[in-house]
């Protein structure tokens, strides 16, 4: 039988194994799916028991979506253009780092019918899934998108890949019409404590977190009147793409599947 695992740190809230294993009895494939919280120091272990296929792959969360790219052979062409990785798979002796990521958050906004070419973005956070947001971003035509993280240097280091993103001061906010968070602010319930009661009217507040689903973040826009959106559907249809990854098969996608989350 073969074995899949997400790995993080924190790793608890994730609905990875509940979704996976769903989807792995709906189309009888004989595996299993867990979670494994690790530290940095045993990533190159980790990596090195999918090169012997004591592990068939895995999925990559916070914090370690950059940390497992120097122990892969290669990268997919939009892992490489991100350096974030979120899907492990061997493919032909090869340990091969894919990004998911990125088709998870491009259908998820196309299901929105929010019409977001020409748009201005702010996004909090510089972590390892910020660069697949902004290349999502890209594609999608937005006027402009400045990112705004706790530690500026984070948020600088991506202008390595994007030069023509903006830097703003944590604390400090912009004209924008979409906000994303993209911080592990909400995990735990923390507040995100940032005004944002001066943005005007007419905004989209979308938060990467799925679990829980209504965080401090969604709470503030949705006493301002906003639009609100968590990540669960970006979080479903990037576990789609692994999933095909893995088993070559498309899983269902319906109400069922996101009443098995809802019900968590």
């Amino acid at each position: 039988m073969k074995k899949f695992l997400v790995i993080g740190n924190p790793i608890d809230h994730s609905l990875s194994p509940k979704l996976q294993n769903w989807w792995l009895k709906e189309n009888n494939i004989d595996a299993t799916y867990g979670k494994i919280k690790l530290e940095d120091h045993e990533i190159k272990n980790f990596i090195q028991e999918i090169k012997e296929q004591k592990i068939a792959g895995c999925n990559v969360t916070v914090p370690f979506k950059k940390t497992v790219i120097p122990f892969l052979d290669k990268l997919s062409p939009e892992a490489e253009q991100t350096q974030s990785v979120n899907t492990i798979t061997f493919d032909s002796g090869d340990i091969v780092g894919h990004n998911t990521d990125i088709a998870g958050f491009d259908t998820a906004i196309k299901k929105l019918n929010f019409n977001i070419k020409g748009k201005k973005v702010l996004i909090l956070g510089a972590g390892g899934v910020v660069s697949s947001i902004i290349f999502a971003l890209k594609n999608m035509h937005v006027q402009e998108i400045t990112i705004s993280n706790r530690t500026r240097e984070k948020a600088e280091n991506l202008r390595a890949l994007f030069n023509d993103i903006k830097i703003l001061e944590w604390g400090n906010l912009t004209d924008c019409h979409i906000v994303i968070n993209a911080t592990s602010l909400g995990l735990n319930n923390e507040r995100i404590n940032l005004n944002f009661s001066n943005l005007g009217h007419d905004k989209l507040f979308y938060d990467l977190i799925y679990n829980p689903p209504e965080t401090d973040f969604l709470k503030i826009g949705k006493q301002l009147g906003y639009n609100t959106e968590n990540g669960k559907t970006m979080f479903v249809y990037q576990a789609l793409e692994a999933f095909k990854l893995w088993h070559k098969i498309e899983p269902k996608v319906n109400t069922d599947t996101f009443n098995l989350l809802d019900n968590d």
